[in-house]
C-alpha cells in the first residue's frame, strides 16, 4: 500500500516536472522572438564583391545585441522562477531541477529562435553591389550570455524557499514526491517520567460532599491586627 502511494506520488511530480520544463520553455521561445525582432543590427559597407568594411561605431552592436540578450533571459529566469513558486504543491527539489533544466534548455532555444528571427527580419543581400551598406544579423557571439537564465532563475527560487517560513515550504508535503503529508503536531503527554506528579498536582482536587453529610464549614478570616485593634476616641461631644 505504502509502495503503491509512493509510486503514484513519483508519477504525479515526473508529470509536474515536464510541464514545468515545457512551460519554461516555451516562455523562452517566446522571449527569444522579442529579442530578434529588437535585437540591433551592424552596419557594413561593402567596399568590393563578398568584402564590407564595418561602420564607426557599428561594431559595439554586437555587445549590445548579447547585452539585451542576458537581460532578456535574466526576465524570464524570474517571471519563472515566480510562476513556478506559485504552484504550491510541487515545491521542493524536484521543481527546483525542472526549473534549472528548463532554464538552460530554454536560454538555447532562445538564442537559436532568436537568431533566426533576426535574420529573418534583416535579410542580407546575396551579392551587394560595391558601395552598398548593408546591415548584417547579429549572433551571440558568446556561450556566456546563456548563464543569467538559469542562474536568476536558481537564486530566485532559493531567495523565496529561504523565506518560507515552514519545513514543508507551503505545500503540505514532507516528502520530495507528493504522497506523504505531514502529521499534526501533537500536544505533550505526562502519562509516566518525572513530569508526571508535577503535572498532575498542577490539577485542583475536588472531593464531592457526602451524602446527608454537613456542608464543609467555612473558616472565618483572621482580622488584621489593624481590624483587631480598638476604635479610636470618639470625636463628637
Amino acid at each position: 500500500m505504502v509502495a503503491g502511494a509512493r509510486g503514484r506520488g513519483v508519477r504525479k511530480e515526473l508529470r509536474a516536472a515536464a510541464v514545468l520544463l515545457v512551460a519554461v520553455i516555451l516562455l523562452s521561445l517566446f522571449a527569444g522572438v522579442i529579442w530578434g525582432l529588437l535585437a540591433p543590427t551592424e552596419l557594413v559597407l561593402v567596399v568590393e564583391p563578398g568584402r564590407g568594411a564595418t561602420l564607426v561605431g557599428e561594431s559595439l552592436h554586437r555587445f549590445d545585441a548579447m547585452a539585451m540578450f542576458a537581460g532578456a533571459g535574466a526576465v524570464t529566469g524570474v517571471v519563472s522562477a515566480v510562476a513556478a513558486w506559485r504552484w504550491r504543491r510541487m515545491r521542493g527539489p524536484v521543481q527546483l531541477v525542472s526549473l534549472l533544466l528548463g532554464s538552460v534548455a530554454g536560454a538555447w532555444a532562445m538564442a537559436w529562435l532568436g537568431e533566426i528571427v533576426n535574420a529573418w527580419d534583416n535579410p542580407r543581400p546575396d551579392d551587394p553591389p560595391v558601395g552598398q551598406i548593408v546591415a548584417l544579423p547579429v549572433d551571440l557571439e558568446s556561450p556566456l550570455a546563456l548563464l543569467p537564465q538559469p542562474l536568476t532563475a536558481a537564486l530566485v527560487i532559493l531567495i523565496l524557499a529561504g523565506l518560507s517560513a515552514t519545513e514543508d515550504l507551503g505545500s503540505g508535503y514532507m516528502s520530495p514526491f507528493g504522497e506523504s503529508r505531514p502529521q499534526p503536531y501533537a500536544e505533550p503527554e505526562y502519562d509516566e517520567g518525572p513530569y508526571a506528579q508535577e503535572a498532575a498536582d498542577r490539577v485542583p482536587q475536588t472531593v464531592p460532599a457526602e451524602s446527608g453529610s454537613a456542608a464543609p464549614s467555612v473558616a472565618a478570616p483572621v482580622p488584621s491586627p489593624q481590624d483587631s485593634s480598638s476604635p479610636g476616641p470618639s470625636l463628637s461631644k
